[in-house]
């Protein structure tokens, strides 16, 4: 972990959260909506973590593009790096589109999961407060 690149061990706390409150929200909503809303929870949820963890992906590449071509005059990008960046929004508002119009899973549930993420990034920015990793990460310790 001495060695690893600064917030590496956060992008993974917030990527295991993310399925943790969205396995915790899946559940709940079974017990509250049912079935339905069990898997539209669960869905959302499924739905925020490829979302982040495309997000997360396209940035790393923007990240290594840019610093391996430093002082270069073009920096070439892979085509990989805009597809995720740009193709979350895609799959993100098309699946949305099917659950609110066409779909039998309840909307509001479906919803509830797309915030699994968020929160997952929330309570992770607490933890590294609360334990002050990010402090010693900065400091190189």
């Amino acid at each position: 972990m001495g060695n690893e690149p600064f917030g590496t061990a956060a992008l993974r706390r917030i990527e295991w959260l993310t399925l943790v409150l969205g396995g915790l929200g899946a559940a709940w909503a079974a017990w509250r909506w049912g079935w339905r809303g069990s898997s539209g929870l669960a869905l959302g949820a499924a739905l925020s973590w490829i979302n982040f963890r495309w997000l997360k992906g396209s940035v790393q590449a923007f990240g290594k593009a840019a610093t391996a071509q430093a002082g270069s005059e073009q920096v070439r990008v892979p085509v990989s790096a805009y597809l995720k960046f740009f193709g979350r929004f895609a799959l993100l508002l098309g699946i949305l589109y099917v659950i609110l119009t066409r779909s039998w899973l309840p909307a509001i549930p479906a919803l509830a999961g797309i915030f699994a993420a968020p929160a997952a990034v929330i309570l992770a920015l607490v933890y590294e407060l609360v334990s002050g990793g990010m402090q010693q990460n900065a400091s190189g310790s």
